[in-house]
């Protein structure tokens, strides 16, 4: 294992960022930084041993300093959809940004993605890798409570990345934390993900209304283009469900005594290399970069329609109004722990 950083670029305000690098003897490197603890590339041999980037992501700090799709960032301090930017929490309203439509989306421009995490470089049973911490004050993006999180990236020889996403507060409050890397198996700007090959380990899914606010219901994929329960191209059905997959899946999966259940097997047949995607987590969104259009472009070149995919394990969406969808309220007695096993390989 080897573990080793550079100067990445400097903030607005001058503070410098360092880009890390945790490499391991088969050919696997995790690249690294503090603004948004971004994964900003993952690198992977194939079955002939030739190496990739399998994820979208830039070579520049200043390019994730502007605007972008979420490019490998951590998203919170809610993931994913709170319906009219708002919620009730004893007895109190609060009111939220809204950035998607009416929506708060990934907790607005103040979301975790955004902010400068501090970074320590960090080995734990032969295992190298970096523990990243952000403070969010009080109020930050209209949420109650103080919180302190924490994103631990770990890569071993086996080529298992472990992310381990902790959170402590002050007082009760939402979290609902995950990682939003968009993966290309066949290396990041080459080709499209509608070839790859996607088992999902859900029964259930949770349908939307057309802003993709959950409607409460909990519902089979049984006969649908959701159905992902048997391998099969992401591209098959994807017409079905235009511009394409934008869907929380309810995990069905048997965990194991750690409470890790298998979320996703990804697989392309033109490089022969795998992705299995662990979580602790009760859902994971599916999100098949409908919305790259190819104005951005990133390591590999310009980033596509389907260009990447991503597996977002979380809690369901807009979970805050809907009673008996698992809770994200945490509490002081209650730290929130959030584990996703990234699993690359060949066959």
């Amino acid at each position: 294992m080897k573990l080793s950083h550079e100067l990445f670029g400097s903030m607005p305000d001058g503070t410098p960022v360092q880009l890390y690098s945790i490499s391991n003897q088969a050919g696997v490197e995790m690249k690294l930084c503090a603004l948004g603890a971004t994964i900003t590339e993952l690198i992977a041999p194939d079955r002939a041993g030739r190496r990739a980037n399998i994820v979208l992501g830039f070579s520049s700090l200043a390019d994730y300093i502007a605007p972008h799709p979420h490019f490998g960032c951590m998203v919170g301090r809610v993931a994913n959809r709170i319906a009219h930017a708002q919620f009730k929490l004893s007895g109190k309203t609060y009111r939220l940004e809204a950035n998607n439509g009416p929506h708060c989306l990934h907790g607005g421009s103040a979301g975790l993605g955004l902010k400068l995490w501090q970074a320590k470089p960090i080995e734990v049973d032969g295992r190298m890798g970096v523990e990243f911490s952000y403070r969010s004050p009080i109020g930050e993006g209209g949420f109650p409570a103080s919180a302190e999180f924490s994103a631990i990236y770990t890569l071993d020889e086996q080529g298992v990345i472990l992310l381990e996403m902790l959170a402590a507060v002050d007082a009760p409050t939402p979290i609902n934390l995950t990682n939003h890397t968009y993966f290309n198996l066949s290396g990041a700007g080459s080709t499209d993900i509608l070839g790859h090959e996607l088992m999902i380990g859900a029964d259930f899914y949770t349908p939307t209304d057309a802003t993709l606010i959950p409607t409460g219901e909990i519902r089979s994929v049984a006969g649908t283009p959701l159905d992902f329960l048997t391998s099969r191209a992401v591209g098959r059905d994807i017409a079905a469900v235009s511009p394409g997959y934008d869907h929380n899946y309810v995990l069905t999966s048997e965990a194991d005594p750690r409470g890790v259940r298998l979320a996703a097997f990804l697989r392309d047949p033109k490089s022969h290399r795998t992705l299995r995607v662990c979580t602790t987590q009760p859902g994971m969104q599916l999100y098949t970069g409908n919305f790259l259009d190819g104005s951005v472009s990133g390591i590999g070149g310009r980033y596509l329609k389907h260009g990447g995919l991503c597996l977002e394990t979380q809690h369901f969406p807009d979970s805050v109004h809907h009673a008996h969808f698992p809770s994200t309220i945490v509490r002081p007695s209650e730290p929130y722990r959030h584990v996703i096993e990234y699993h690359l390989g060949c066959d």
